[in-house]
């Protein structure tokens, strides 16, 4: 589809998402989705500071199975902020299908975990309390990779940088995203 075509689609969403990535925002985007029309593109629009990642992962496989299953094509449009979990669901659309508008950032950071750990008690379950937290840390990093290289497949970007820049809480404006190919165009 030329892009003059895309960017007037754009214009029109099938579904907005705004507010915190949660349950809430997850119950409103399939509400949204089932009321698409079945043949497409489908487009949808995010705006947000963040919020639960394992809700961005679920929205996100949602909109993978429906592209896979159906040959939907489903495009992304970042509005003002599209921060930490936003830039998770995002990952889940090829760069070609990914748009911002001229004002937004996106935001990617590390996964942070808060959580205290008692060790308290016989000392096997004290290991085991501890081993317990070390696989849930192992397991949220390698979590947190798959969706670097999600978000940076396609693009200028390589894993080093991504990994680097993260710790620091990476701001990305829209100019720079599309310089660094992790977005298609600017509208």
């Amino acid at each position: 589809m030329p892009d003059s075509n895309r960017h007037a689609l754009l214009a029109n969403p099938h579904i907005r998402l705004s507010g915190t990535v949660d349950q809430d925002m997850y119950d409103s985007f399939r509400q949204q989705l089932e009321a698409c029309p079945a043949t497409g593109p489908i487009i949808i629009t995010i705006t947000t500071l963040g919020g639960d990642p394992e809700v961005a992962r679920m929205m996100g496989d949602d909109v993978r199975l429906l592209r896979e299953q159906s040959g939907l094509e489903m495009m992304l449009l970042g509005k003002i902020a599209v921060y930490s979990a936003g830039a998770t669901f995002m990952s889940f659309f090829p760069v070609d299908c990914r748009f911002l508008t001229e004002t937004t950032r996106l935001m990617i950071h590390e996964r942070q975990i808060q959580k205290t750990v008692d060790v308290n008690g016989p000392l096997r379950t004290c290991v085991a309390a501890l081993k317990a937290t070390l696989h849930e840390i192992e397991h949220s990093i390698d979590i947190e990779e798959e969706g670097f290289r999600a978000i940076i497949k396609g693009s200028k970007v390589d894993f080093e940088t991504i990994r680097n820049r993260a710790p620091e809480n990476w701001y990305i404006d829209c100019h720079e995203a599309l310089k660094l190919g992790l977005i298609h165009d600017v509208i």
